[in-house]
């Protein structure tokens, strides 16, 4: 298995991977619309031998209180359901979360299950007094890549208008 940056080549693949794995196409239509839009930050694949996509994460632009501060959303992460089970998805936020620190990101925010990504480093946002406006909201979390990310950054995180649309 190989997980690396995506290319123009995994397009069509992480769409039906993205179709596979969620119960509408909302995901993928999100996706679309990042990567028209160009507002797709980094999307990281899995892929086997034969170069499939058995799964992907991608990370798009955030503001906190209007202003861009170098961070970022994840979302969405897919993984193949045959493939789950065996750590690809913590692979492929890692390989986002190394990747963004290396081009000086400051902060990923994520709106999903706060046991598995607290178990990767995240921490609820309203412990930084940061919220969104997003259904799910509630289940905001952070996680800094440069120590000073946190420090007086509290307040609204506005998504890219396309998850508003999705």
């Amino acid at each position: 298995m190989l997980i690396r940056t995506e290319i123009g080549i995994d397009a069509a693949r992480i769409d039906a991977l993205l179709r596979r794995c969620f119960a509408t196409v909302r995901e993928a239509e999100l996706v679309q619309q990042l990567r028209e839009d160009g507002l797709l930050t980094l999307g990281v694949v899995a892929t086997d031998d034969e170069g499939q996509v058995l799964g992907y994460a991608a990370f798009s632009p955030v503001t906190l209180n209007g202003e861009d501060h170098q961070w970022v959303a994840l979302a969405p992460l897919a993984v193949e359901e045959s493939s789950r089970g065996d750590g690809l998805g913590k692979q492929l936020i890692y390989e986002g979360l190394d990747t963004l620190n290396e081009f000086g990101y400051a902060a990923v925010v994520v709106m999903g299950e706060p046991d598995f990504y607290g178990r990767l480093g995240f921490e609820p946002a309203a412990r930084h007094q940061l919220h969104c406006r997003l259904s799910g909201a509630e289940a905001l979390q952070v996680y800094k890549l440069a120590d000073e990310a946190l420090v007086q950054a509290e307040g609204l995180i506005e998504y890219a208008a396309p998850f508003a649309e999705a």
